[in-house]
């Protein structure tokens, strides 16, 4: 690494990003997950205080590999927020990132493709020079347009110099239908010719995205996307590394990490990548949904804006509802289902309990197993169903949701004895619940089981630590007998009577 330039891993990139008259780069300011601040930018203005601090030119694949090396053997971490991937996706994209190879991700929606890109900021140098002005992020050392190179010749060692931060030199395009080549690679500008240059003149060019990005890395979101004969255009790009507009060869040796995402079915349903495009990517890598239950909630976790508590079981619930739709075979796993799918229901969940909160007058807005059910409600949409399906979509999604609600509670009452609930149940005994029944009503309204312990037993066994989090796992264990058929249940819009 330069003596000017500080860890890649000491202040991470955010993953949010802004947008951009060409596409989006990261703001830095927005560190979700990622670590926190930006170091100050180093004090040198010329290539002459450049030169004397020891700077070293490297390209950007050196600049990469170098700094990925660094943190692996230092046991650090350089994918923040990445849950799943570790023994499968990872290694590969390292091990194509050493070599210095462009990358293609291929997975369904909701994999975490774009955040994975968005990712490789924090492997670049946090502070890189540029010459001041430069339309293309020249490096002051290798100037690479005619009016760098003649303003480096003219200034010498007062040619200014300008820093980059990391998140700059990360660009975002999403491919969509209307791209077209001068987006990616520019084309003439004709009020530069109407102020008098020459057709032929350099200068007379607007460069597009791919110029702008210039030693940094452009991600194409949905590659296959892009119309044919606008991948064509990326061709040189990839190999040669140059571009050509309007017939001009402009011979400019880009330094960009080229890096793209598509979803499988994309060949077929959308569009495709052409084979030579696809021939110039050195890595193709297959994503996946996360493996593990725990990953699941933690990508849950980590993802959901939640205006409310919800408790650790009701997150585990919607992971293991999402894993049983991913298996389900009433369901099209060619669409595949997103991981935004329990994202969004933690989201509608957590809505739930503050909205009851507001309306009952609570002082703490905590989720529970009632409110489960308008996730399901909002959620139906974001799933495709098999074609032979038709009209049997909220039975599926309901026997679903049952399941992953049983697995649970195997999972966490497995050898407690849930007899006494169920004695005092008696058939004259009955406990309500519902969207708009407190939690302090609820447990008020418990039988009582005549000191056995049995409600704190319950809530030790999911952490509960407030009314609301003790209701959530009461709720749990009454809705374990339900579907163990000891006890019955009476649902209407307004409550749900246990008994």
């Amino acid at each position: 690494m330069s003596s000017v330039t500080g860890s890649p891993f000491r202040a991470a990139v955010g993953a949010a990003a802004r947008g951009t008259a060409f596409g989006k780069v990261l703001d830095p300011r927005l560190v979700r997950g990622y670590g926190v601040g930006v170091t100050d930018r180093p004090e040198i203005f010329t290539m002459g205080e450049l030169r004397a601090s020891g700077h070293v030119l490297k390209d950007l694949r050196q600049e990469i590999r170098g700094n990925l090396l660094a943190a692996l053997a230092a046991g650090e971490n350089p994918w923040p927020g990445m849950y799943g991937f570790g023994r499968t996706v990872l290694p590969q994209l390292e091990r194509a990132l050493i070599a210095g190879h462009d990358v293609v991700l291929l997975g369904e929606r909701g994999q975490g493709k774009t955040r994975l890109l968005r990712t490789l900021a924090g492997l670049l140098d946090e502070w890189s020079p540029v010459i001041e002005g430069s339309e293309l992020n020249e490096h002051p050392f290798e100037p690479i347009t005619e009016h760098s190179r003649a303003l480096a010749l003219t200034e010498g060692d007062r040619l200014r110099v300008a820093w980059r931060h990391r998140s700059e030199r990360y660009v975002e395009k999403l491919a969509t239908p209307d791209t077209s080549v001068a987006d990616l690679i520019g084309d003439v500008d004709p009020m530069r010719v109407a102020e008098g240059r020459r057709l032929g003149d350099p200068e007379t060019i607007h460069y597009g995205l791919v110029p702008r990005s210039n030693r940094g890395i452009i991600a194409i979101n949905e590659l296959p996307d892009l119309a044919e004969r606008i991948q064509v255009s990326m061709l040189n790009v990839m190999e040669e590394r140059d571009i050509q507009i309007r017939g001009y060869v402009l011979r400019l040796p880009l330094d960009v990490l080229v890096v793209a995402s598509a979803n499988p079915e994309d060949y077929t349903n959308r569009g495709r990548i052409i084979t030579p495009l696809k021939d110039r990517f050195g890595a193709e890598i297959r994503t996946h949904y996360p493996i593990e239950l725990d990953d699941e909630v933690s990508v849950i976790r980590q993802e959901g804006q939640l205006v409310a508590d919800v408790p650790p079981v009701i997150l585990e619930i919607l992971a293991r509802y999402t894993r049983a739709l991913r298996q389900s075979p009433a369901i099209n796993q060619t669409s595949g289902v997103s991981a935004r799918f329990a994202i969004a229901g933690a989201e509608t969940v957590a809505a739930a309990a503050l909205r009851r909160a507001s309306i009952r007058g609570e002082t703490e807005a905590v989720a529970r197993i009632v409110d489960l059910d308008t996730a399901v409600e909002v959620l139906s949409g974001k799933i495709e169903f098999e074609s032979g399906e038709e009209g049997r979509e909220q039975a599926v999604l309901d026997h679903l949701l049952r399941t992953a609600t049983a697995e649970a509670v195997r999972a966490h009452f497995q050898g407690l004895d849930l007899g006494p609930l169920v004695a005092a149940l008696d058939g004259h005994t009955t406990v309500t619940t519902g969207e708009h029944v407190t939690a302090r009503e609820f447990l008020e309204n418990l039988p009582s089981l005549n000191g056995s312990g049995l409600y704190d037993e319950i809530g030790n066994r999911l952490g509960a630590g407030n009314e609301g989090q003790q209701a959530a796992a009461i709720e749990l264990a009454l809705e374990g007998l339900y579907l163990a058929r000891r006890i019955s249940k009476e649902s209407d819009d307004e409550e749900t009577v246990y008994g």
